[in-house]
């Protein structure tokens, strides 16, 4: 058993873990002063188990986010397009965020945006359970159909974290990914474009008419939806890039 959090650290660096130290100081305060316990903790995570699965939690926007079992955890990939959709919601509006999981999107934008009412969608049984454990008010189906039918039209912000991997290249996602996460956390079909799609066409019932949609994506998918949101309506279309220049999300106005 490691004797402190250099050893830790030291074994999780020999395993492969690029944020060694980092994960090390999360599984010794998970753990509790408790030898056993961090002893498991670490056997599960040089399985290549989720870290945030093992902790219970991840931190996503500075929000303690509780992440379940089998629950997707949310990425730092996906904190610049919550932070754009909080900018986009207005005090007191209404916001949907679909595909939901652990409700980490809901919950960043109910803590940044006053008097807002902020819903969730996800199809996954284990999602719901731990998004309402977050306190996030989620209803369990596909995308927006368990919605409260009364606020069509009247959302200002949908946002969506869907999957969106083309088919073909699973194979290239990191080597243990399912060997704990389900394909079809991942599996956006042909083009990766699927649900995108969806989610693009189903909004346009539900956003009121100037209200923004945001999506994450990558690669071409921005520009192979150009056409297609053009056609549904959506104006000041925005391709959201990281600090490295690769493509993280697209952000659109229904026009009015």
């Amino acid at each position: 058993m490691p004797a402190d959090a250099s050893d830790l650290a030291a074994v999780l660096a020999r395993a492969g873990f690029v944020s060694a130290a980092e994960e090390a100081a999360l599984l010794l305060a998970a753990s509790g002063g408790d030898a056993a316990a961090l002893q498991a903790m670490l056997e599960r995570r040089l399985t290549g188990e989720p870290l945030a699965w093992i902790t219970g939690a991840v931190s996503f926007c500075g929000v303690e986010v509780r992440v379940d079992r089998g629950v997707y955890v949310p990425r730092w990939q996906s904190e610049a397009l919550a932070l754009r959709a909080a900018a986009r919601l207005p005090e007191g509006g209404v916001a949907v965020d679909v595909c939901t999981g652990s409700g980490a999107i809901a919950r960043v934008l109910s803590s940044r945006v006053c008097g807002a009412r902020v819903l969730a969608s996800d199809v996954d049984a284990r999602a719901v359970a731990c998004a309402a454990a977050n306190g996030v008010e989620v209803y369990q189906g596909d995308l927006f159909a368990p919605l409260p039918p009364e606020l069509a039209g009247r959302v200002d912000v949908v946002v969506a974290v869907v999957p969106y991997v083309p088919h073909d290249e699973l194979p290239l996602l990191q080597r243990d990914t399912f060997t704990f996460e389900t394909p079809l956390a991942y599996d956006g079909g042909a083009d990766g474009g699927d649900l995108l799609r969806r989610v693009l066409r189903d909004g346009v019932r539900w956003l009121r008419r100037g209200g923004a949609m945001l999506l994450e994506l990558g690669g071409l998918q921005a520009a192979l939806l150009g056409d297609e949101m053009k056609a549904l309506g959506y104006t000041r279309v925005r391709v959201m890039v990281d600090e490295d220049g690769d493509v993280r999300g697209v952000e659109a106005t229904l026009r009015g």
